[in-house]
């Protein structure tokens, strides 16, 4: 087959192409440009300096129809088939309701990501679910004419796929309204150069056909968002930025008690491109920038259409910047093509994943960057991007960036991770550092002594079930745990809470770096604790620094929970379930639940069970994947593998795999109920049936039991 989006550069991604294509034998090279202490960009592209830019028109004009995604299907089919809703402005609460929480993975579930060309406009919203049905079909929006796309709160939730937004643009999305929009989703949008908006007063001028000012979507935001719209995107932003054309304030904040976040951005954001600049001493949240980053990463998702980006506007044979911080790994679709279905490889989705692997490896060899990927001995994967970055790579203190929404797993150490799109992951190849508003801090101290059968999981799903998290008041801040359960917890537990500040839709997630810490780099990297412990002085928040809000729980209240179907919001106590809730999988892995520590709570209810004469339920199918190879000779040591077995449930290689649909452990029937200990479950994530989130010391256990249950570890042969 002809693989779009890659032989065919014609049908790549719609962003700029240079004024004149660079040769393919790298006849321009790239020049290095310094500017004294000013911090800016000191890696420049020659040919980017001769780039035509100019920004996009002060006044929009938006002719075809609004389609408003509501929790009705039948409204939606209306739309699709022609008709255009009434909505009153004035009198919102006549309005039909408007679905909230749309997922990433309801605007481009996940096998549609396996393209990453003009395809897309195909896609937008074929897994929307709007009670039991998918109203929308593959080519309805396009084929609609719609201009506009409006839906409730936290529109956009979920992974960071940049696919989401391209596949509305190509679709003939202009404008996406929502009474509130996630961090991610919105800053790929303005990279794109969709517009995006919360003023629903906008509905009538754009169905009015009225010129509208660009300064209503740039209303409210910083200096440089506010230049990133008007130049219809972040690469001609960058390109104007290299050429001088942009304003970038400074920050002048003076000296105040700092969080631990704040710390970290204010020894890493750049000064204004000045010769006088001084480095940054203090920041305050709303401070803009831009911040250098120590370490970025990028997977076969997000890889290939970041990599066609950079060859069309800048050169295939032309180095990125720093290819030593720059990693990639092949970890989401190790293990496809055991769960794939036969519609889906006649439609050939097999063979362009396949497609995406090769691509990566490509522009990896092309550029020198260090590939984790496949094993050469047997199936799977060395590991997952954020399980090798937490053991291998990131160190306290440092920003890192990464393709995902979960890379504020390493914040578990003591280092801002945060998720970025793949414009940002292009355009840092070229500047190593991306745009940030710095954001607020929430702090979530959860005191006193945790149960023996609670876990972080267990906090975190807590944490995601309250009024402040669920009604969006989190978004796009940074989630700072902290107390003595959470001083109790290892590393590896941290970061399951830590990684799921991606569910709380916040900024990211992070624990001030201690001796676990200090323990934790001595024992998997084998660094001097002198070193450690000089790298973490100072790596806490002053006493008086300022919070958003501060959250207070008692561990001794929380018992193990699970989140119902639908959203990781869902947390309700296990005793709480109407009777038993019987299940036909069970799965233990991710980056989430695939860690050391993970292990260490499979095998102990698997061994417990083992005691009791008990082993998995026949009516269970209990998959446990490692989150890395380093995790996997763990458990081999540890006689993990041997109990697992025993016990009944199968062991795989590391992979996200059943997380995102892609390696055993899915679902496969709408009344098949899974219990995992993932991190979301979104509609369509997991395949299409009922799928429960717990942690692994419950999932273990239920699989064990055949039905939901808590894990007691002090009666295992009742509990199990």
């Amino acid at each position: 087959m002809t693989t779009r989006g890659i032989e065919d550069s014609s049908e790549a991604p719609a962003v700029p192409r240079p004024a004149a294509q660079l040769a393919e034998d790298g006849a321009r090279r790239p020049s290095l440009h310094r500017h004294g202490a000013s911090g800016t960009i000191v890696y420049v592209i020659s040919s980017l300096l001769e780039r035509k830019i100019e920004k996009r028109p002060d006044k929009v004009r938006l002719q075809g129809r609004i389609l408003f995604l509501t929790e009705d299907p039948e409204l939606i089919k209306k739309q699709m088939a022609g008709w255009d809703m009434p909505w009153d402005t004035k009198n919102p609460a006549i309005n039909p309701k408007l679905r909230d929480d749309i997922s990433t993975d309801e605007i481009t579930p996940a096998h549609c990501c396996f393209y990453f060309d003009r395809t897309l406009g195909e896609i937008p919203y074929v897994g929307l679910r709007c009670g039991d049905t998918l109203p929308i079909g593959r080519g309805d929006v396009k084929k609609g004419g719609f201009v506009c796309s409006v839906s409730g709160t936290r529109r956009g939730k979920g992974s960071s796929r940049e696919q989401s937004p391209y596949a509305e643009m190509c679709a003939g999305i202009q404008v996406a309204i929502g009474e509130n929009i996630e961090r991610i989703y919105k800053q790929n949008c303005q990279n794109l150069g969709l517009l995006t908006s919360t003023n629903f007063a906008l509905i009538d001028r754009i169905r009015a056909g009225e010129e509208i000012a660009l300064g209503e979507f740039t209303a409210g935001e910083d200096e440089i968002t506010r230049q990133v719209i008007e130049y219809g995107g972040l690469f001609p932003f960058n390109v104007a930025r290299m050429q001088g054309k942009v304003f970038l304030p400074p920050i002048e904040t003076s000296a105040r008690a700092m969080t631990l976040a704040e710390k970290i951005f204010a020894a890493h954001m750049l000064p204004a491109a000045s010769e006088t600049a001084v480095p940054t001493r203090a920041v305050k949240p709303g401070d803009t920038g831009f911040t250098r980053v120590d370490l970025r990463f990028s997977h076969e998702y997000v890889t290939p259409m970041a990599s066609i980006f950079y060859e069309q506007n800048v050169g295939r044979n032309v180095p990125v910047n720093d290819a030593s911080s720059i990693r990639f790994f092949r970890d989401h679709l190790t293990f496809l093509d055991e769960v794939i279905s036969e519609e889906k490889k006649k439609m050939g989705l097999l063979d362009l994943a396949t497609q995406l692997k090769l691509k990566q490896e490509d522009f990896a060899k092309q550029q020198g960057i260090k590939l984790h990927g496949e094993l050469a001995d047997r199936k799977g994967s060395e590991g997952i991007c954020h399980s090798v970055m937490l053991e291998t790579y990131a160190l306290p203190g440092q920003v890192n960036v990464g393709s995902d929404s979960h890379t504020p797993h390493v914040g578990a150490i003591g280092c801002i991770a945060f998720g970025i799109g793949t414009t940002d992951v292009f355009n840092s190849w070229i500047t190593k550092d991306v745009r940030v508003k710095l954001p607020e801090s929430v702090k979530i101290v959860i005191r006193g002594k945790r149960h023996p059968n609670v876990t972080a999981k267990d906090f975190i799903l807590k944490i995601l079930s309250l009024d402040y998290v669920r009604s969006g008041k989190a978004l796009a801040k940074v989630m700072e745990y902290a107390g003595e359960a959470v001083e109790a917890l290892s590393v590896d537990e941290r970061a399951t809470m830590t990684n799921m500040a991606a569910e709380i839709g916040g900024f990211t997630g992070i624990v001030a770096p201690d001796e676990k810490v200090v323990e934790f780099l001595i024992e998997r990297r084998g660094m001097k604790r002198a070193e450690i412990e000089k790298m973490i002085e100072g790596l806490e928040s002053d006493p008086k620094a300022e919070y958003a809000q501060v959250i207070e729980l008692d561990a001794a209240e929380i018992t193990p929970m699970v989140a119902t179907p639908g959203d990781p919001g869902n947390g309700k106590y296990i005793r709480e379930l109407n009777g038993r809730v019987p299940i036909e999988i069970a799965y233990g892995g991710t980056c989430t639940a695939g860690k050391n520590e993970d292990m260490d709570m499979y095998a102990s209810v698997l061994a417990d069970a083992l005691k009791h004469g008990k082993r998995v339920s026949k009516t269970v199918d209990f998959w446990i994947q490692f989150g890395s190879q380093e995790t996997r000779e763990y458990s081999k040591r540890r006689g993990y593998i041997e109990i697992f077995e025993l016990a009944g449930a199968h062991v795989i290689e590391p992979s996200c795999g059943a997380c995102i649909n892609a390696g055993p452990g899915v679902s496969t029937r709408s009344d098949q109920v899974v219990i995992s200990a993932q991190n979301r479950n979104f509609p369509g994530r997991s395949g299409p049936g009922q799928l429960y989130l717990a942690s692994p010391l419950t999932v273990a256990a239920s699989a064990v039991a055949g039905y939901i249950v808590e894990y007691d570890p002090s009666n295992a042969s009742a509990g199990s």
